[in-house]
């Protein structure tokens, strides 16, 4: 059946397409495009409001990330003796829930002042406008599918969609077939998520890899030499 081809392409390849892009295109990126390698702050153009929202979606999306890192690629063996999987799974809605309010406010703010300041967006780029929309919109459904969540806490789905990842991280093979009842709206959510994957290396989020690498060791920037 298509459904099922299409089930397979988009959930059992797709991700090491899109994970392979990821890795190859930063990797390329810091090696022939440095200049390029850049955050392209624009708080010297404007910076109504920019402290704030700011630190809304930094520190949203920063949660997000270490939260779904832990929660979907941890065993459910590590934790089963001392955590059911409904507290888990109700653990991150609460806490995955309060971190994407703030990304999806602060980003919004980011995607509104992008857009409609004039001089913000005339040093934008599309890529730039792109993938911040996207990310907020990756927030609005991950919203969403905490409204799905509340109606199942027995914690099966969380369950369901850990085994899918830690199947494509940990090359297990048959991973499509966790998604095979999953909900659309966590099939959604997934999808877009592996496209930001795949979009990263083009955009301005690769300054995140400087965080860990790049600001620890890199020597000081020669702006002018004294007469």
């Amino acid at each position: 059946m298509f459904s099922e081809y299409l089930q397979h392409l988009i959930y059992g390849y797709y991700p090491y397409l899109a994970g392979t892009v990821f890795l190859l295109g930063s990797l390329l990126r810091y090696d022939h495009g440095q200049y390029t390698w850049k955050t392209g702050s624009s708080q010297m153009l404007s910076s109504k409001n920019m402290r704030l929202a700011s630190n809304l979606f930094h520190v949203g999306i920063i949660v997000i990330f270490f939260g779904h890192l832990v929660g979907m690629l941890t065993p459910h063996w590590v934790y089963a003796p001392f955590l059911h999987a409904g507290t888990k799974q109700l653990i991150a809605i609460i806490v995955g829930g309060a971190a994407g309010v703030a990304c999806l406010i602060g980003g919004a703010m980011l995607l509104h002042r992008r857009i409609f300041n004039p001089r913000v967006r005339a040093s934008s780029s599309r890529m730039d406008t792109l993938i911040l929309a996207l990310i907020v919109l990756q927030a609005a459904l991950g919203l969403i599918t905490v409204v799905f969540s509340l109606g199942h806490l027995d914690g099966e789905m969380m369950l369901t969609l850990s085994s899918w990842a830690q199947s494509i991280i940990f090359f297990s093979g048959g991973a499509a077939d966790y998604m095979a009842d999953v909900s659309w709206i966590f099939k959604l959510h997934i999808f877009l998520g592996m496209t930001i994957i795949l979009l990263f290396p083009f955009t301005r989020l690769v300054h995140v890899w400087s965080v860990p690498f790049g600001y620890v060791t890199r020597r000081y920037q020669l702006v002018r030499r004294r007469g």
